[in-house]
């Protein structure tokens, strides 16, 4: 007599999404270095969404400046970013993910998710799926299967691209031991210098480290979580309750540096009044406010605020206002973003939008 089959956590990444979406609708570009980003002018400011694997092989990935990435790939193919064009073909895409055989699917952004299933050969059903997503889309994606969402995120990674890859506890150590801490899902630059300022450089290391100094220089919360990240621990339960967003927020880089008073006031205004019709259609309070600004060239200073829940636009502006007097008097500003964050309901699951409309 056999037993239930096991569970387990399929983690589907679409391969160069925003670049294959564009592919489909231009044909001609098959097999060209094609960047997309920004308005597709690499004289205004602005950085690279997406690149091509054939774009890559340059040098060029996502966040580079659009100016930088024409340089290093000067016969590349530069695209705007066409928001409503991605979206419509993820939600295909989660569609197929849905119609699976007992799937239970979790949205993580555009282009990827995570799908809960039972199977005694997660392999073939990472196929189905895989098969399933091409012949509604037309689309590939690779498949990291795991028992933790930790293991199977970072399974996806082997499997790319097209491929199929299973990270569990039996063999995570074997695959991930000796990889510098920088390759798991969750640890920056930032958070692997401090890691090894512990003396802690790899994952093996981080896996079996003495959790009083992560502790000491993460905080109990933090410390503990990479401690649990260094073994690919952690939940595998697959949520598929609808994100709630915590706040909404716009940001817009300027093409000419602002260098008045009145001119920042103006812009922030404009910003602000964007995120408060995004957040009147959310039906919820605002309890806290942050104002993003970049200064030329490029430093970045966040300044927060929380405020009396309201639902009264005048008294969120007044709130704004009194960040934006915080701005450094006298530095051109670059960049301005502001955010709007809301009361969250009792029942919400927290989550960060798929359509990636907010900062």
């Amino acid at each position: 007599m056999t037993g239930d089959p096991r569970r387990w956590v399929l983690h589907v990444d679409l391969d160069q999404f925003i670049a294959a979406v564009e592919v489909l609708r231009h044909p001609e570009l098959t097999g060209k270095p094609l960047i997309v980003g920004g308005r597709g002018d690499p004289t205004e400011r602005a950085v690279v969404s997406t690149a091509s694997y054939e774009a890559r092989e340059f040098g060029v990935g996502s966040g580079m400046p659009l100016r930088i990435a024409a340089r290093k790939a000067p016969d590349a193919v530069i695209l705007p970013v066409d928001a409503a064009a991605y979206t419509a073909a993820s939600e295909e895409v989660m569609a197929a993910l849905r119609e699976q055989p007992g799937a239970v699917v979790q949205v993580l952004g555009w282009d990827e998710a995570f799908v809960g299933v039972s199977t005694d050969d997660p392999e073939a059903y990472a196929r189905g799926i895989q098969a399933a997503v091409l012949d509604r889309t037309a689309l590939h994606c690779s498949v990291g299967i795991g028992d933790t969402l930790v293991r199977a995120k970072v399974a996806t990674g082997f499997g790319k691209p097209q491929g199929v890859f299973r990270l569990t506890a039996e063999n995570w150590l074997e695959v991930m031991g000796f990889r510098p801490t920088i390759e798991l899902w969750g640890v920056g630059t930032k958070i692997s210098r401090r890691l090894a300022g512990l003396g802690i450089q790899t994952v093996t290391d981080l896996a079996t480290a003495d959790t009083d100094p992560l502790v000491a220089e993460f905080g109990p919360r933090m410390g503990l979580w990479y401690a649990q990240l260094g073994r690919g621990d952690g939940s595998s339960v697959v949520d598929d309750t609808p994100w709630v967003p915590r706040g909404h927020g716009r940001e817009t880089t300027y093409q000419q540096d602002l260098a008045e008073p009145a001119q920042i006031d103006g812009a922030v205004r404009e910003l602000l009044a964007q995120v408060l019709a995004d957040v009147r259609a959310e039906g919820r309070p605002v309890v806290g406010l942050t104002l993003k600004v970049r200064y030329a060239p490029f430093f970045t200073k966040i300044y927060t605020k929380k405020i009396p829940t309201t639902f009264d636009p005048d008294l969120v502006l007044a709130k704004t206002m009194e960040l934006v007097e915080r701005i450094e008097p006298d530095r051109p500003v670059r960049l301005l973003g502001v955010r709007a964050e809301m009361a969250m309901p009792d029942d919400a699951r927290e989550g960060h939008s798929p359509t990636r409309s907010g900062w």
